[in-house]
């Protein structure tokens, strides 16, 4: 009721109408103040493939719609475009039962994530829905998807390394803590076997596994063969399978990030593994082409390019707290070709790169890392002097019997021709049973240290 149309009794003392009348104002002011504003609803108008286009709707790039069709279909979508007066949204979850008028309804949902200590042991969805049969986790905190700006000058140096439980990778490729590093591989090389490797024997507080665009088959043998009760007790797994839209594919990698990002901040040692980066990548193609950004690069669009130093940077030491956030990106090599753009892109923006060789997987030797190809950037500053040139010697008695391989395996190379020949000759057994480790067997950093200088001392 208008406030010049209430009745106050015309007796009462002046101020005492003054003060019910001041009353009466403020709870008017807290029912406006709390009432809903008014939404200005859109219309869907075009639909091709999984773009949707919409008219009379004004939101933000990476706003959220509810898309309500007059059947009861009801799907959410994020604005990932727009031209003219037209958005161009990307649904979250399955089209089927749209039609053409749909109602465009915004909301107010942001691009946040639930974090907390009850997300350990569980699977997650690129919605951050349990995909383990139980509860919604109870967290209480909540973060951005898309990370916060890190001063680069602020972030904390690496100087501790890590144990991977890999002895290839813990003596010749050694890794900090903090560090981000690449597995390049083509398809059933070993990969995820490498991956599975780490999860189970990388010294960590939390371990985060994104499975991004992978096959739903591989989901639930990574959490009961891979990671298995113990190893789900320290981990979160966000699982976005192939089957699902490009949309939530991106999501699912962007929530892993920012889980792990949480945990960091919280002053703990966290392991991040991602499988992979190429379907992150594949899946930003997907959406870009579909609204019509055009092609750079073998089908890349410049817009993929720009995302993966987004979420790539975002691993790595904070400027807050003690906490660590190392990195491991698998990057699918189409076609084993090396200059894949994905492939070399992620190799500009990682601190260094596992490469692992259909040719050795074929030969029988797991894991099937090419040391040769493969660097850690970040070994001079961490590895003590006596492991680095033992690890130059090691490679470069590799390098020579590599390069001489041709020549022994047909029997035209002579014994005494060349004596750094000879030296690879008799030295290359045991460089190979170095770099061979069953799956189900852990070797720690020390130990990894121990056999590499004995190796090396007694080639010297």
């Amino acid at each position: 009721m208008p406030v010049t149309a209430m009745a106050l009794p015309e007796g009462l003392d002046p101020e005492l109408r003054l003060a019910r009348l001041r009353d009466s104002l403020r709870r008017g002011a807290r029912r406006v103040e709390q009432a809903r504003p008014l939404t200005a609803e859109g219309r869907l108008v075009r639909m091709v493939g999984l773009t949707l286009e919409a008219e009379g709707v004004r939101m933000p790039v990476g706003g959220r719609c509810r898309v309500v069709s007059a059947g009861g279909a009801e799907v959410e979508a994020e604005v990932v475009g727009f031209s003219g007066e037209r958005v161009f949204l990307m649904p979250v979850g399955d089209i089927s039962g749209l039609t053409p008028n749909a109602r465009v309804i915004p909301t107010q949902h942001a691009r946040e994530a639930r974090v907390g200590e009850a997300l350990l042991g569980r699977v997650l969805d690129g919605a951050g829905r349990p995909l383990d049969g139980l509860p919604p986790p109870d967290c209480e905190a909540s973060v951005s998807l898309n990370g916060r700006p890190l001063n680069p000058l602020a972030r904390r140096p690496i100087h501790e390394p890590l144990d991977v439980g890999v002895r290839a990778i813990n003596g010749l490729l050694t890794v900090g803590r903090g560090q981000r590093m690449g597995l390049f591989a083509g398809s059933g090389v070993g990969k995820s076997v490498l991956l599975g490797m780490m999860t189970r024997y990388t010294n960590a507080d939390v371990t985060v596994v994104g499975l991004i665009g992978e096959r739903g088959r591989e989901v639930n043998e990574f959490v009961q063969n891979i990671l298995g009760p113990e190893g789900m007790a320290r981990a979160v797994v966000v699982a976005v399978p192939a089957d699902h839209p490009p949309l939530m594919r991106l999501h699912g990698a962007m929530l892993a990030t920012s889980i792990a990002e949480y945990f960091r901040d919280q002053g703990l040692n966290v392991l991040l593994l991602m499988d992979s980066l190429t379907r992150f990548a594949q899946a930003q193609r997907e959406i870009s082409l579909a609204i019509g950004e055009p092609p750079a690069t073998k089908g890349y669009t410049p817009s993929v390019f720009a995302r993966l130093p987004h979420l790539v940077e975002r691993a790595g030491n904070s400027d807050r707290g003690e906490g660590t956030m190392t990195a491991f990106y698998t990057v699918l090599t189409e076609g084993d070709d090396q200059n894949d753009p994905i492939a070399d892109a992620a190799r500009a923006i990682l601190d260094g790169h596992v490469v692992l060789s259909r040719r050795i997987a074929e030969a029988g030797r797991y894991p099937a890392i090419d040391i040769e190809a493969s660097v850690s950037r970040l070994m001079n500053e961490i590895a003590d002097p006596g492991q680095i040139q033992a690890a130059r010697l090691f490679k470069q008695i590799y390098a020579t019997y590599q390069q001489n391989r041709d020549l022994i395996s047909v029997g035209a190379y002579q014994k005494g021709a060349d004596p750094r020949v000879d030296a690879a000759i008799q030295y290359y057994p045991h460089l190979e049973q170095y770099l061979s480790q069953d799956m189900r067997e852990a070797v720690d950093f020390k130990e990894s240290l121990r056999a590499l200088d004995a190796l090396m001392n007694e080639e010297a």
